[in-house]
């Protein structure tokens, strides 16, 4: 890539590391870009082909102790900076990040995560729409004035910084989800140490380098990528550091409930968004139409691999020849291959061979217990078997492990009901409890419905892989976690209600 967007640094010097992505990457701590304190690196692998795209920095315990350090230094004085100046780098940020779309972003995204065109417009976009919807926050972290029952004396409630937030984010949304783990902690006067993933550290680079080219100060923001082989060692470190008071971690349910572990241990408070297995309920009066393409979308979208993404397709009885007959015309018709070939397919490869196998097992294993294939070849393909077809199946067991799991790749599964009661446990038989979706043209009974559901967010004749940055984003426990992201609800997250009490001078108390 040219090199026009090298990164400006806040000690003045420039950094054009990033200016191809065959050049080494590095840990971001104090606002320099620094090998580990033991050159230790890992390779980061192209998973289309297979090959290596550059060398990576593994930070030790020692880096997370010194970037927590610096952390907690910095938050000294960027928890007393003004709203205004912080707004000011959140808005200069998104405008940055935009300009990524025709630098960095297409070439990143792709090489690291097999990501389409589609998905890297949509990580940019939404990346700069969060840091604007982030800035505008900045006037908003208010406390309150509570009427006191004791004579002399004035009561007031504020809402504090907390400190150092650790923040882990996903490879899956790069950008965006990378942004999300840091933006409203920075907004709140919070400084962050983030541990992104080791599949696509350059791509997670992109939120930071907006931020710092935007003038977000040192130390406010380190970044120290690790090797999977140190990233038990290191997260539980910095999950239980005493300098470290929240935790956000964005990804399976299996390793959130690792890390809440850990954080129970010392009574911390984490935001965690794990797995989900997003149930769509479709009834008898929906536009079939419109479901289709709802379930569609929500179900491949990056082949699948989102949280959001719709798993679990309840059709009434009625309409459920119709539905399917519409779902497998339009799932055949979705191109699917290597994006490195053809940049216009809509679904590339998963993010790792043993990924794509791991789906395929759980395909067969359903078809092997009776379960019917609908739609797909039961073939993985591509340089390093990473692609795989949509694969629709009906007559999926409850008790079948692709019932109970996150596939977290292209594969919807189908079933039919005939009550609204059906629908209902059917939807809420799941550990995941996310997001979902309602179709129907009677609203109120859709909104009927959506109340019922056990489920973070609900959208009526809409896909479920649907969310805004205002929006409060987090499940209800289970294997979809605990904690919301997202406006309010996030600065309510990284801040700390602080009680301050001013009493009268002559204030008499009785014993």
């Amino acid at each position: 890539m040219a090199s026009h967007n090298a990164v400006t640094l806040n000690d003045g010097q420039t950094s054009d590391k990033t200016g191809t992505l065959s050049e080494p990457h590095f840990l971001y701590i104090d606002g320099k870009y620094i090998p580990s304190s033991d050159n230790e690196t890992f390779p980061v692998r192209n998973p289309m082909t297979g090959s290596v795209l550059y060398d990576c920095a593994s930070a030790s315990k020692a880096d997370y102790e010194t970037a927590i350090e610096n952390a907690h230094s910095a938050y000294q004085t960027w928890s007393q900076t003004g709203p205004s100046a912080r707004r000011r780098i959140f808005l200069k940020a998104a405008d940055i990040m935009e300009s990524y779309l025709t630098g960095d972003a297409p070439e990143f995204m792709s090489q690291e995560v097999s990501a389409t065109m589609h998905w890297v417009r949509v990580n940019v976009f939404a990346t700069a729409g969060l840091f604007r919807e982030t800035a505008s926050l900045a006037t908003h972290i208010r406390g309150e004035i509570v009427p006191a029952d004791r004579p002399g004396t004035t009561i007031w409630v504020e809402r504090q910084a907390v400190g150092v937030v650790f923040a882990i984010s996903p490879w899956n949304a790069p950008i965006n989800l990378t942004a999300r783990a840091i933006a409203v902690p920075l907004l709140c006067g919070n400084t962050v140490v983030l541990k992104p993933s080791e599949f696509s550290p350059k791509s997670q680079d992109l939120a930071i380098r907006a931020l710092t080219a935007a003038g977000l100060p040192p130390g406010c923001v380190n970044v120290l990528p690790t090797s999977a082989g140190r990233t038990p060692e290191v997260t539980e470190f910095a999950v239980k550091h005493p300098k470290v008071l929240r935790v956000n971690f964005t990804g399976s349910d299996r390793v959130g409930r690792i890390i809440a572990g850990w954080a129970a241990t010392c009574l911390k408070q984490c935001v965690l968004e794990l797995g989900g297995k997003a149930p769509v309920i479709v009834f008898e009066d929906a536009n079939i139409d419109d479901a289709v393409e709802a379930v569609v979308f929500g179900a491949l979208a990056f082949s699948g691999q989102v949280c959001m993404s719709t798993e679990r397709v309840i059709l009434h009885k009625s309409i459920s020849k119709e539905f399917k007959e519409k779902l497998l015309k339009r799932v055949q018709a979705i191109k699917t291959g290597n994006h490195l070939e053809d940049p216009t397919v809509s679904i590339s490869g998963l993010f790792t061979s043993a990924h794509a196998e791991r789906v395929m097992g759980l395909v067969k294993s359903a078809v092997d217990g009776g379960a019917k294939l609908l739609a797909g070849d039961f073939q993985v393909t591509g340089p390093r078997g990473t692609i795989i077809r949509p694969h629709v199946l009906e007559d999926v067991g409850a008790d079948m492990e692709i019932a109970c799991v996150e596939t977290f790749g292209p594969v919807m599964l189908l079933s039919e009901f005939e009550t609204d009661e059906e629908a209902v446990a059917s939807a809420n038989d799941s550990d995941f409890s996310l997001c979902g979706s309602v179709f129907s043209r009677d609203t109120m009974r859709a909104l009927d419905i959506s109340k019922r559901l056990r489920l973070g967010a609900c959208h009526i004749n809409g896909p479920s892989l649907y969310v805004e940055s205002t929006l409060p984003q987090g499940g209800t426990g289970g294997g979809s976690g605990y904690g919301r992201f997202g406006g309010m609800a996030g600065v309510e997250a990284f801040t700390e209600k602080k009680i301050i009490t001013v009493a009268r001078p002559g204030l008499k108390l009785a014993l």
